[in-house]
């Protein structure tokens, strides 16, 4: 009887097992130790894949399963197409790998830099009145650009500090508001109307002059009458010394929608120029003498400033527009002039430095959250949006 040949392993590069053959059986072969094929260490890959993340398990496993493949295809060494395959797979999945790290190295770089910029701008906007003296004699320049009105481009409390910096600097020769406004709010320009003549009186020395650009109408006009003289361009628009109050009524199409407006108040004008309920005859009287006691003020105050220099008519304080060079005719400005030629030929001192106050990052976005919260709590309690304007 013939002894069994005795068993040996199962090296890499033995041919896959028949299965058409009576007991062949088609399963892995096992590895031996001393083999180290490419296959060999595709295995050992996956066995030791147990320590490693989730990434390396898998690339370890298709690499495994690569290597398999090529050994049932009837590949390994005399096929070295699976090896080129195996190859080229971990060398993508390295290159995925590093770029990604790439891209999460420059994002953090960038928001890094974004955060140094954004504390630096702040720094500096904070601190931008103490880190920017004046050097020698120099005209100042106060800016007023847009709609006078609180939390707006233009509001009191910005353009007064920037009014008591330009006095207090012993090297200002005098002062030049620029003004590029079509108006707004009459008690922010009546604020700052009145702290230029306050400071002026304080420093009789120092002029202040007003040099209007595309347009100084209603509430930046009411701003300029304050200067001692106003300078303008030939096709500049002045004037517009008027009052108004101005909103829509929906009564109408809520009638023919079939909507019922219910408001309920605590007091008989409490509901004053609600758009949605009719506007009565006497709260139509009552805001028309609230409009002409604010006309009268507007008035007075350009009087007081024009003086004789106004050649009145009966439209000079009608609301209308005229422009600069009517403006002149009319004594609402003196003459021609820029910015650089009131420094210049007027203050006698060419260096101009900006005084005008400006928001940090910081502060507009603090203020857009202030304004966005009241807003919303006015719209809770149904405020009214029709606030009195200079035009």
């Amino acid at each position: 009887m013939t002894e069994p040949a005795p068993s040996r392993p199962i090296l890499a590069t033995d041919p896959p097992p028949d299965p058409t053959l009576p007991g062949e059986a088609v399963t892995d072969p096992p590895v031996d130790a001393a083999d180290d094929s490419p296959y060999r260490r595709a295995l050992a890959g996956q066995a030791g894949a147990g320590g490693t993340t989730g990434r390396d398990t898998g690339r370890s496993t298709a690499a495994a399963a690569e290597a398999r493949a090529g050994q049932r295809d009837g590949g390994g060494t005399d096929d070295p197409g699976w090896e080129r395959r195996l190859i080229a797979d971990l060398a993508r999945e390295a290159l995925v790998e590093r770029r990604r790290s790439r891209r999460w190295r420059i994002g953090l770089v960038l928001g890094s830099l974004a955060a140094v910029l954004l504390v630096a701008g702040a720094v500096y906007s904070w601190f931008s009145g103490v880190l920017e003296p004046a050097a020698g004699r120099h005209t100042a320049l106060i800016e007023l650009q847009g709609v006078i009105e609180s939390g707006g481009p233009v509001e009191a409390d910005s353009v007064v500090s920037s009014l008591q910096a330009a006095f207090s600097d012993r090297n200002t020769a005098g002062i030049v508001l620029r003004i590029n406004s079509p108006g707004g709010s009459p008690v922010q320009a009546g604020i700052i109307h009145d702290e230029i003549r306050r400071l002026r009186q304080l420093h009789p020395t120092i002029p202040v002059h007003a040099v209007v650009e595309d347009v100084c109408a209603s509430g930046g006009y009411y701003v300029a009458a304050a200067a001692d003289r106003i300078f303008v361009n030939k096709a500049s628009l002045v004037g517009s010394i008027g009052v108004v109050i101005a909103g829509f009524g929906f009564t109408g199409l809520m009638d023919k929608a079939g909507v019922d407006r219910r408001m309920l108040t605590a007091g008989r004008n409490k509901g004053f120029l609600d758009p949605f309920s009719p506007l009565s005859a006497e709260q139509q009287a009552h805001a028309q003498t609230m409009l002409d006691e604010i006309h009268r003020q507007f008035i007075a105050v350009v009087r007081e400033g024009r003086g004789e220099r106004l050649r009145e008519t009966p439209d000079l304080f009608s609301g209308a527009v005229w422009t600069g060079q009517r403006g002149i005719e009319l004594g609402l400005a003196d003459e021609l002039g820029s910015v650089d030629t009131v420094a210049r030929d007027v203050i006698k001192a060419d260096d101009v430095v900006d005084f005008t106050a400006r928001d940090s990052l910081v502060e507009r976005v603090s203020r857009r959250l202030g304004a966005t919260t009241g807003e919303a709590i006015a719209n809770r309690l149904d405020a009214t949006s029709l606030p009195l304007r200079l035009r």
